[in-house]
């Protein structure tokens, strides 16, 4: 695997890669890598060669009351599990290499990155729009491929693409969980032991969901209301938000009349943790995927 930290040689072996006739792939990371990102990086490899996946902690996605300095960082280790992973290229590049002085340029998604996780984190999605386009201006892939787990950002990364015309196209992989249903998030290691078995009320809280629906209910309130229901009987647990949304627009359902996603944020202590349920409508019939 080579390691590469400039964006120049980056497009360079971009160019020859798309000159030589192959599709490249890119998982764009922040690090701290875990099986989901693994998962990832199997999804390239099937699909394409060669494949790139990007460690950059982007600074324009954190607000000022976040956790930026103290995002877990682990470059050796990280190093390791992709060598181990079979990627070609780590592209790891500085803050300074990605946004040069005099960097003046944003991105915004209007509308879809308004709620939720725009509302509570404003000006993150503009960060991730941002760097993200950066991204694969610069790598040119085939496929990029990102998690379920972050469904709103999913949902922009792919708005982007339609947008602006770009040739990659964006693949949304399944949720990678524990044993006991947590999401794998690079989060989960700021939890306390405490903090960490709590953290499960999500799942039961999107089971709940789950099992509602198939037992044939359709209305968004009343979902919400026994998901809340689980969600309150962790003392540990602080949900920010929990909305049912339609899969395309991200705006509030009243009836699971078309495909949706049930979204949950939760805080645990100074850890704030995301998660969903995805529900596919089709022909009357609906699949719920956590």
């Amino acid at each position: 695997m080579e390691a590469i930290h400039t964006v120049e040689w980056m497009k360079q072996l971009a160019r020859q890669a798309r000159a030589d006739g192959r599709l490249t792939g890119l998982v764009p990371t922040m690090g701290a890598l875990h099986a989901g990102h693994l998962s990832l990086i199997e999804a390239a490899r099937r699909d394409a060669s060669p494949v790139v996946v990007s460690i950059f902690v982007n600074p324009k996605q954190f607000g000022p009351s976040e956790d930026y300095k103290k995002y877990p960082r682990d470059m050796e280790g990280d190093r390791q599990r992709l060598e181990e992973a079979g990627v070609d290229y780590l592209f790891a590049p500085s803050v300074a290499e990605i946004y040069p002085a005099g960097f003046r340029t944003a991105v915004n998604v209007e509308g879809l990155a308004d709620r939720l996780e725009g509302k509570v984190r404003p000006g993150h999605f503009r960060g991730v729009a941002t760097v993200v386009l950066k991204l694969l201006e610069i790598v040119a892939p085939r496929f990029a491929y990102f998690g379920r787990k972050d469904a709103q950002q999913a949902r922009i990364i792919r708005q982007i693409a339609a947008d602006l015309a770009l040739d990659s196209e964006i693949v949304v992989c399944p949720i990678v969980r524990e044993p006991d249903g947590l999401a794998l998030s690079s989060r989960n290691q700021y939890l306390s032991p405490a903090e960490r078995k709590a953290a499960t009320v999500l799942y039961r809280a999107l089971s709940r969901a789950r099992h509602a629906i198939e037992e044939g209910e359709r209305d968004a309130m009343r979902i919400v209301t026994a998901m809340r229901g689980e969600l309150a009987e962790e003392p540990l647990a602080s949900p920010d938000y929990v909305e049912i949304v339609d899969a395309d627009s991200f705006e509030p359902v009243m009836r699971l009349t078309r495909t949706c996603v049930v979204l949950l944020a939760v805080r645990f202590g100074a850890t704030r943790l995301i998660d969903n349920l995805q529900v596919d409508v089709a022909n009357g019939n609906i699949i719920c995927t956590l």
